[in-house]
């Protein structure tokens, strides 16, 4: 049983930004993919989960740039699942280049019944022989991100396109991201230090949906809101790193 999974990836074209860089949606595109191909190795992957009527759910994920790789570098990319707890776990990430730590990060997952629309326990979803030995690739909590908004008006708002809906028939966790980094300007972007990223998924959206964007600065950060008809689906900050 493979406890953890690593594959090797160039950084191409179509995963970096007009700085020539690993974009940041981007990151998160490459840990969503890697988690799939271990989940697939270790048979409990989308359609292996389907057969039994459950399906993996994104809570949080957090990812840290120490250095973000450049166009046509070589990463290596591990990931492995933490020891989970009763209805949730997370699952760690490191990218390698030239085996130095460029980027690393964690998501916490949930897994749905999608007949009783309840969580499923962890412990019947992974393999009975597989093994926990690894820690967190980001032992620090998720950042807590006070969800008051109140007073501060939308800057930007976005429809929710057929291009950003997954095999879930719901709009995909990157896309989110993309569509978050996609209301700044080029030089706004530049301007955020975006050494950690932090992301809660409150709620799903599904195609044609309008969300409206809120975004205030903060001690911790830059913070964002996102809202559809006045709930909140998603929250993100974006920081520097810690020293």
């Amino acid at each position: 049983m493979e406890e953890i999974y690593q594959r090797e990836r160039i950084i191409g074209p179509s995963v970096s930004d007009a700085a020539g860089l690993l974009g940041v949606p981007d990151a998160f595109g490459l840990c969503m993919d890697i988690a799939a191909m271990h989940a697939e190795a270790l048979g409990v992957g989308f359609r292996a989960l389907a057969e039994r009527d459950l399906f993996w759910l994104t809570v949080k994920t957090q990812l840290r740039f120490l250095r973000r790789p450049r166009m046509m570098e070589t990463a290596l990319l591990r990931t492995w699942p933490e020891a989970p707890g009763k209805a949730r776990g997370d699952r760690s990430y490191a990218l390698y280049c030239g085996g130095a730590l460029c980027v690393c990060g964690k998501t916490e997952w949930a897994v749905l019944n999608t007949k009783t629309r309840h969580m499923t326990p962890m412990k019947e979803v992974f393999p009975a022989d597989l093994r926990f030995t690894q820690p967190s690739a980001c032992p620090a909590p998720y950042a807590r991100i006070p969800d008051d908004f109140g007073g501060t008006p939308a800057y930007a708002q976005y429809r929710v396109r057929s291009t950003d809906i997954d095999v879930g028939m719901h709009m995909n966790n990157t896309a989110y991201v993309r569509a978050i980094f996609g209301s700044l300007s080029t030089a706004e972007r530049d301007a955020l230090p975006a050494g950690r990223v932090d992301v809660s998924f409150r709620s799903p959206c599904y195609e044609g949906d309008l969300l409206q964007f809120q975004r205030r600065e903060t001690e911790a950060g830059t913070d964002f809101r996102l809202s559809r008809d006045g709930e909140t689906v998603l929250l993100a900050r974006v920081a520097a790193l810690e020293e």
